[in-house]
C-alpha cells in the first residue's frame, strides 16, 4: 500500500511540476499568436535596395512627380510578428531586429478590463500551482512514514488547490483569446494581421492546463484509493478482533461448563424401605465414610 500510494504522489507532482513550468513559459513568451502583418514597402536607399520601392528619380525635387509601377500586393512588405499577453513584437524594416509594443496599449479600451482580468487570473494560477506543488512535495514526504492521517489530509488540500488552478488557468486562456481576436478586429490599423494563427505558447499554456487537471485527477484518485483501502483494512481488522472475542468467549463458556459438569455429581440413593423414591444428592455434601457403610448394608 505504502509503494502504491508513493507512485501515485510521484506522478501527481511531476505533473505538477510540469503544469507550472509549462504556464510560467507561456506568461512570459510572447508566442501565443503569429503571424504577418502588410505594410507599406519604405522607399529605397543606399542602405536598402530590397523589399523596397525605388522611383527612380530625385525625389528631393517638389516639381518631379513621382510614380510607383508596382500595383496590388506588390506594394507591401509582409512581415512576421507574434504576440503574448504583455508585448507583440514584429520586425523592424528600417533596421535590423525586431521593434515591440505593449499589448496592453493596442487592445481596445473596451477589452483592456478583461485582460487585465485574464493577466490577473494567470498570475492566480501559477501562484495555486506552486502551492498545490509544495502540498504535493509534503504529501510525498509524508507517504514514505506511517503517519497517514496527515498525509491524507495534504492530499485533500493538494487535490482542491490543483483543481482551482485549473479551472483559473482555463477561465484566463479563454479571456486571453476572446481579447485577440477582438483586438485584431478592431486594433490600431497599423498592428492589424494580414493572417495569424496560434503560437507555441498557447500550445504550453493549454498543455499546462492539462497536466493541471491531469495531477488534480490522480491526487483525488490517490486520496479515494487511500481512504478505501484504510477503511477496508479497519473494517477487515475489526472483524477479525471480533471473531477472536467470540473465539475466546466460546472456548471460556466450553471449559467452564465441563468444570461445572466435572465438580458436580448427581448421585441417585434409594432407601430399602421407601417406595423406591430417588433422592439427588450433591457431591460435595457426601462423607466417604458414608458412602463405605452405606454400600456394607447394601451388600448384606
Amino acid at each position: 500500500m505504502k509503494t502504491t500510494r508513493k507512485c501515485r504522489a510521484l506522478l501527481s507532482v511531476s505533473m505538477n511540476l510540469l503544469a507550472l513550468f509549462f504556464s510560467i513559459t507561456a506568461f512570459i513568451t510572447t508566442y501565443w499568436c503569429v503571424g504577418t502583418q502588410r505594410v507599406p514597402k519604405p522607399k529605397c536607399t543606399k542602405l536598402r535596395t530590397h523589399n523596397c520601392i525605388d522611383y527612380g528619380v530625385n525625389e528631393t525635387d517638389p516639381k518631379v512627380v513621382v510614380y510607383s509601377w508596382e500595383t496590388g500586393d506588390d506594394r507591401f512588405l509582409f512581415r512576421q510578428f507574434h504576440t503574448g499577453i504583455w508585448f507583440s513584437c514584429a520586425e523592424n524594416i528600417h533596421d535590423e531586429g525586431e521593434k515591440c509594443r505593449s499589448f496592453i496599449d493596442l487592445a481596445p479600451a473596451s477589452e483592456r478590463g478583461v485582460l487585465w482580468l485574464s493577466v490577473v487570473s494567470e498570475m492566480l494560477y501559477i501562484v495555486l500551482l506552486i502551492v498545490g506543488f509544495s502540498l504535493m512535495c509534503l504529501e510525498l514526504v509524508h507517504s514514505s512514514t506511517s503517519n497517514m492521517i496527515d498525509g491524507l489530509k495534504l492530499n485533500a488540500f493538494a487535490a482542491i488547490f490543483t483543481v482551482l488552478s485549473g479551472l483559473l488557468g482555463m477561465v484566463a486562456h479563454m479571456m486571453y483569446t476572446q481579447v485577440f481576436q477582438v483586438t485584431v478586429t478592431l486594433g490600431p490599423a497599423d498592428w492589424r494581421p494580414y493572417n495569424w494563427d496560434y503560437g507555441w505558447s498557447f500550445c504550453m499554456a493549454w498543455a499546462s492546463f492539462t497536466c493541471c487537471m491531469g495531477a488534480s485527477v490522480t491526487t483525488l484518485n490517490s486520496y479515494t484509493k487511500t481512504v478505501i483501502e484504510f477503511r477496508h483494512k479497519r473494517k477487515t481488522f475489526v472483524q477479525s478482533i471480533r471473531k477472536e472475542q467470540a473465539r475466546q468467549a466460546l472456548g471460556y463458556y466450553r471449559d467452564h461448563s465441563l468444570r461445572s459438569i466435572s465438580q458436580t455429581v448427581e448421585v441417585y440413593t434409594q432407601t430399602p424401605y421407601s417406595s423406591g423414591i430417588r433422592t439427588h444428592v450433591p457431591a460435595a455434601s457426601l462423607d466417604p465414610s458414608d458412602i463405605s457403610e452405606t454400600l456394607g448394608e447394601d451388600q448384606c
